[in-house]
């Protein structure tokens, strides 16, 4: 995947005035900035994480992603490698590892963004930040911190990592479930435990666990110690919640996958009308800040259903940035024509 620093346009500065600025390069923040560029917008995209990707990025590189548009299944990390390629198209401006703390409108009617780095000055913005940031919820279980990041995981960076490893992993979410079924081919053996008998994963995906002769499911069952040398982990300590009857297996790595904690950060505090910690929205992508647009998992239609997939976001980006080129040139077309009749 690109680096950061090969993101970044030499031109930049900070006096220069744009066109609209995206904060956040996830799936739909990556799609908006390309089509920014084919409204020949002026772009720089913002993001807090180091590099781009959001979710698919940190939290799910090795997983399959079956419902994107023209691809049957690709790998999250290739998605969003193919993402920012297209992104690049237009020479946009890529600041990561910058969040944005502050937004405000003068009375030229710029926005100006203040990040921990710069103040960014531009027409209109495009929020795509998704859930906002994120961070993985621990259990709480005798020596965890002793292992945590040698033995202990909450995220899957490469499958190989696991091969040929007894692997407990604990939850009952899509998370879980599809490591599972992804790591059955690489492990020695997978052990999953959940504290109840109900998974809230997909229907066919908890049917296929439970068809998958190298997975043990284990429920009503809750991860209670681990043990190993100080250094490796040998064991963990499991027990059944109901009898109390504890067992300790041995394993070579745990994966917890019991969901996150979404934090919006300074977004919540822009004067933005929200709705379930999302942001509110009307069929134009419109805030109720003139200028001020939203896409993807942050935003909450008001005249439409919520479903926060990558190719509900993509139709979302696609929508804000034509209608953010409208707000900024009122003479320009709603309508942005073919892709297919611009020159490359």
């Amino acid at each position: 995947m690109a680096q950061a620093t090969q993101l970044v346009p030499q031109e930049f500065s900070d006096g220069a005035v744009f066109d609209t600025v995206i904060i956040g390069a996830g799936p739909a923040g990556l799609f908006a900035t390309y089509y920014s560029g084919f409204r020949e917008m002026k772009t720089v995209v913002l993001d807090a994480l180091p590099e781009p990707g959001g979710q698919l990025a940190v939290l799910y590189p090795e997983k399959t992603v079956f419902d994107c548009p023209g691809f049957p299944q690709i790998l999250a990390r290739d998605l969003v490698t193919s993402l920012v390629e297209q992104a690049k198209r237009y020479a946009p401006t890529f600041l990561l590892g910058e969040r944005a703390d502050d937004l405000r409108k003068g009375e030229d009617g710029l926005f100006s963004i203040v990040t921990d780095k710069h103040v960014l000055k531009t027409k209109s913005v495009i929020i795509t930040a998704g859930v906002g940031s994120f961070s993985p919820n621990k259990l709480d279980i005798k020596n965890q911190e002793i292992y945590e990041g040698n033995g202990i995981y909450y995220f899957v960076k490469q499958k190989e990592f696991f091969r040929g490893k007894n692997l407990l992993i604990v939850g009952g979410g899509d998370s879980a479930v599809d490591w599972a079924l992804n790591l059955k081919e690489v492990v020695k053996s997978i052990v999953l435990i959940h504290r109840r008998d109900q998974f809230r994963a997909h229907e066919q995906s908890v049917k296929e666990l439970y068809n998958s002769p190298g997975i043990t499911v284990r429920t009503f069952t809750e991860l209670k110690q681990v043990d190993g040398d100080g250094t490796t982990l040998k064991s963990a300590l499991i027990f059944e919640n109901r009898s109390k009857k504890e067992e300790m297996i041995p394993v070579d790595c745990i994966l917890i996958n019991i969901g996150f904690k979404a934090n919006l950060g300074p977004i919540a505090n822009w004067g933005l009308a929200m709705e379930n910690r999302a942001i509110k929205i009307n069929g134009r992508m419109e805030t109720n800040i003139p200028g001020v647009f939203a896409a993807g998992d942050i935003a909450s239609p008001t005249e439409s259903v919520k479903l926060n997939l990558i190719a509900t976001g993509f139709a979302q980006a696609a929508l804000a940035v034509n209608v953010a080129k409208k707000y900024v040139d009122p003479k320009a077309q709603l309508f942005p024509g073919h892709s297919s009749e611009k020159s490359a």
